[in-house]
């Protein structure tokens, strides 16, 4: 399949006549094709294309398609329907009205070819890219960000069943790529009364004993399986199969051998972390998404699956608020005409596998902001306690994070009695500490520590044991006290994050955080972002792409049509309180 860029076809007279008679208001479909043409192109898909052979369809349609698909939450055969039948969708795509569209697995190769090639986010950079120009959105002002959860596409398993299901996703692979040589490795009848339905925890034995044989069970057959698949006249090509190989790291993660007192190879199961169970970030969940992992939010929240983050535009305070409503207001009656406000606009969707906490996502997300020109100069984020490195890596990008950072919990801090690092004076060119006593430091040690620079403080014990506060600052059996700090600029931004935090003004101001919630919960309502559609983290990256554009065109759409979204109530009496305070 070649590609012949075209871009959007043109509407076709007839086309146009009957959509403009059927929304004579207009419709989501219609406005997007008159104000946003220019951002569905073909160029831009080139890389997923060949050069040679049957023209293909075209990939601004098919985007332009997908793009419709999830603002109105429809299946593939369900978006291939509506490209036939519904007269705004083929004003959109330039269709004649006796057009019969496409198959509807058109729509699922053509996501196939975008994610191998890593385009999944270019409908949506070049949507910001067209907002940009058109001055919606820009560096400066205030962004924010939060993340929710992903539950993936696959059922969820637990340690037994996954063994059991891996094993049986082998043995179909086999089945239909090598069933010559699988007939000759295993007796198949046996294996197929083992495997040949799916391995279900409701049909398992109750008993632990019975589970437990289970278990060896299974760790036996896979060995079984994944020896013979490595044995030296295999062919090569049948290790090389993804179930077999998934198999084979399944086991490992699973399962270890060892040898007993009789020199006989014994099959253990891994229970704990001393026996070589891997990190959550590692561990397989499934053998058909093995990006998927376990993770847990608070007490209450487990889920087997991904992460998304999404940044949007203009968040004010309830002040900045008003005095912008007075100002619309204002600007409205001069003009003799209704004034509508700039979109909130989603600018950045990250997706990450569940393992990964919000901190870690921050940076990467600031940094692509930069690289689009859409830095703000007030990030507001649940960042799950962003380091010092952070904070002042953001700050040295001209970005102030708005996000609370991990209160001091030494022994000193929580007992509210003692005397912790804030209790001491630290003199940075002199390389000199002062305790609460008038004590100076013995040592100045910098070292690293998890990767990271640090300083280890160390006082005298000559001058810390016979000290009439070493209660209050030591319970070393030593007797001395020790501090370790960061390098000087991260250690100044963590002491003023933490005080201006404590502030009032800081947790208005920080209430801002709160409104992505609404962004987000319009992107489950209306696009079923919760829930994975596709297996992998690719696929679930593109779901996710498409699923902000979708919500960045409906809220266009608003801005368009002058129906802009509904802003936050605020009270009179909070109305009030912000005329008396100004």
């Amino acid at each position: 399949m070649s590609l012949q860029p075209k871009g959007l076809p043109k509407i076709p007279e007839q086309t146009a006549v009957v959509a403009r008679a059927a929304f004579p208001k207009g419709s989501l479909a219609i406005r997007v094709r008159d104000h946003l043409a220019e951002v569905f192109a073909d160029e831009p898909f080139a890389d997923a294309f060949g050069v040679r052979g049957a023209p293909g369809l075209s990939p601004a349609v098919l985007s332009l398609v997908t793009v419709l698909q999830f603002a109105e939450d429809l299946t593939d055969r369900q978006a291939a329907a509506m490209a036939v039948r519904a007269i705004d969708w083929k004003y959109a795509i330039g269709a004649e009205l006796t057009d019969t569209g496409f198959d509807a697995s058109v729509l699922s190769r053509f996501r196939a070819r975008l994610a191998d090639q890593g385009l999944e986010r270019v409908v949506f950079d070049r949507l910001l890219e067209h907002c940009k120009d058109a001055g919606l959105v820009g560096a400066g002002g205030k962004q924010r960000t939060d993340s929710t959860h992903v539950i993936s596409a696959v059922r969820e398993l637990n340690r037994l069943e996954l063994a059991g299901e891996s094993i049986r996703a082998a043995l179909e692979a086999l089945a239909v790529a090598a069933p010559a040589w699988l007939a000759e490795t295993i007796d198949v009848a046996e294996f197929a009364h083992r495997y040949g339905l799916r391995v279900n925890g409701w049909t398992m034995p109750v008993s632990k004993t019975k589970r437990d044989r289970l278990a060896l069970v299974f760790a036996q057959d896979g060995y079984t399986l994944c020896r013979a698949a490595w044995a030296a006249d295999t062919p090569a090509w049948i290790r090389e199969i993804e179930a077999v190989q998934i198999l084979r790291q399944v086991l490992v993660q699973t399962y270890y051998l060892r040898t007993d007192t009789r020199g006989r190879e014994v099959i253990c199961k891994r229970e704990a972390d001393d026996e070589g169970v891997p990190p959550g970030q590692l561990r397989l969940a499934s053998p058909y998404d093995t990006d998927a992992r376990w993770a847990a939010k608070g007490e209450a929240l487990y889920w087997m699956g991904y992460k998304v983050h999404l940044t949007e535009t203009t968040c004010h305070t309830p002040a900045e608020a008003e005095a912008e409503a007075e100002a619309e207001a204002e600007a409205e009656a001069e003009a003799g005409r209704k004034a509508v406000p700039s979109p909130n606009l989603i600018t950045d969707v990250a997706t990450t596998d569940a393992t990964v906490p919000d901190v870690k996502a921050t940076a990467t997300i600031q940094q692509r902001l930069a690289a689009r020109g859409l830095k703000p100069a007030e990030h507001y984020l649940d960042a799950g306690y962003p380091s010092a490195d952070l904070i002042t890596a953001a700050r040295a990008q001209g970005i102030t994070m708005v996000t609370p950072v991990l209160l001091n919990h030494s022994a000193q801090a929580r007992a509210a009695a003692g005397f912790d690092k804030s209790a001491f004076t630290i003199d940075w060119k002199t390389r000199q500490v002062r305790c609460p006593a008038g004590r100076i430091n013995l040592n100045w040690n910098p070292v690293k520590q998890h990767g990271q620079d640090a300083i280890v403080i160390t006082f005298s014990v000559l001058t810390c044991r016979p000290c009439p506060f070493r209660a209050q600052c030591t319970t070393s059996k030593i007797g001395r006290r020790m501090l370790t700090l960061q390098p000087r600029e991260p250690h100044e931004a963590l002491v003023r994050a933490r005080a201006e935090q404590k502030t009032d003004t800081w947790r208005d101001k920080y209430a801002l955080r709160a409104g992505i919630e609404g962004t987000i919960n319009q992107a489950l309502d209306v696009t079923g972002m919760r829930r994975a559609r596709y297996r992998g983290l690719p696929k679930v990256r593109l779901q996710h792409a498409f699923s902000a554009t979708a919500i960045n065109i409906i809220r266009l759409d608003a801005h368009w049509s002058d129906h802009p979204l509904r802003r936050t109530r605020t009270s009179q009496l909070e109305r009030l309180s912000y005329r008396l305070t100004a």
